[in-house]
């Protein structure tokens, strides 16, 4: 059982989206912080900071380290923060080459690069079904594009439309937030290395090329650290409420359209009392993850209050607040998918 819409065991057939959940699973993230320390091994033997010997050694991890879970919920507990206990299981299982890893990096260069790696993997899948999405509505107008609607202001009958230019109005909007996120794929999300105050003090003149050679192993932009800077998070969360938003006014659309009879809608909708019912359950849920989103993104915008070089407040704030905006976005992509797919007829009768 659990607490979130997201992965509960029924709710989640609803609400959930496992590609992009995939991205937020433990094993995921794990994975995403040894690619970290493995990149920043080699960024530093490259330079001569540490052991050639070393670096092998470290990346030997991803063959055969197997995390402890237990210990890990316990530190953390402790500690307000996974990578300490993490980093003592890696040394353990590196052996005599122990000291070089994590050599020069804080926990917030682990943990925010990790989330720099699976957050670009997100986006692919956004964009992938952003792109997806207006090809499904293009199929929509070529069908019924040339249908009459009544068009409507403040919930009122204003003049006589077409469904095309209804449909125009929906897919403006994922044209936009394909350009941006795409814009976002072309420039790279950044790697954050500052070690400990973000001054990179152990590592002297050699900071920048360590921080250029990590940044292209990963895959990611090379800048300077934001440790403390969190607007790239609000930006990726207002991204993520457009996304739902600009799904949830389809939604919305949709739903009101079915009731006055503009719509036929498939794809299940069953009432336990009344046989008779369709419900139109997608563009409903559309409109539901769309002020869910509304809701967190507030959140996020608190998260960027962050005392000094570094806040845990601020900083755990992002971590329950932004995976489950990329989630509620991916399923309001799924969704739409499925809804536009589901059409059976757009246009006044």
């Amino acid at each position: 059982m659990t607490a979130s819409a997201f992965d509960h065991p029924i709710l989640s057939g609803l609400l959930g989206d496992q590609e992009v959940a995939g991205q937020f699973s433990a094993a995921a993230e794990l994975q995403a912080m040894l690619a970290f320390e493995v990149a920043l091994a080699k960024a530093e033997a490259e330079v001569g900071l540490i052991p050639e010997a070393a670096a092998e050694a470290i990346a030997g991890l991803a063959e055969h380290f197997v995390a402890d879970f237990d210990a890990l919920n316990q530190a953390t507990a402790r500690d307000g923060v996974v990578i300490p206990d993490l980093v003592r299981q890696w040394r353990a299982a590196v052996g005599e080459e122990a000291s070089h890893l994590h050599f020069g990096a804080t926990s917030q260069d682990a943990i925010d690069s990790c989330l720099m790696l699976r957050l670009t993997e997100v986006l692919r899948i956004l964009l992938r079904r952003l792109a997806n999405i207006i090809g499904a509505l293009d199929a929509l107008e070529a069908r019924f594009g040339a249908q009459p609607l009544m068009g409507k202001t403040r919930m009122q009958a204003a003049i006589e439309i077409t469904v095309a230019d209804r449909i125009a109005a929906w897919r403006l909007p994922l044209i936009d937030l394909r350009e941006a996120i795409a814009a976002f794929a072309a420039t790279g999300l950044p790697v954050q290395f500052g070690g400990a105050a973000g001054t990179l003090e152990k590592l002297g003149t050699l900071s920048v090329p360590v921080r250029a050679r990590l940044a292209a192993e990963l895959g990611l932009a090379d800048r300077s650290q934001w440790h403390s800077q969190r607007g790239l998070i609000t930006e990726l969360g207002g991204l993520l409420a457009r996304i739902t938003g600009s799904l949830g006014k389809t939604g919305q659309d949709l739903a009101l359209m079915a009731d006055a009879g503009a719509a036929i809608l498939g794809g299940g909708g069953a009432s336990s009392a009344m046989p008779h019912k369709r419900n139109p359950v997608k563009a409903e849920v559309l409109v539901t993850l769309a002020r869910f989103n509304a809701v967190q993104i507030s959140g996020l915008y608190q998260s960027m209050v962050h005392e000094q070089e570094r806040s845990g407040a601020a900083w755990t704030l992002e971590w329950m607040l932004l995976p489950q905006m990329a989630i509620a976005a991916g399923a309001s992509t799924r969704i739409a998918g499925d809804l536009f797919g589901s059409v059976e007829r757009l246009g006044e009768a």
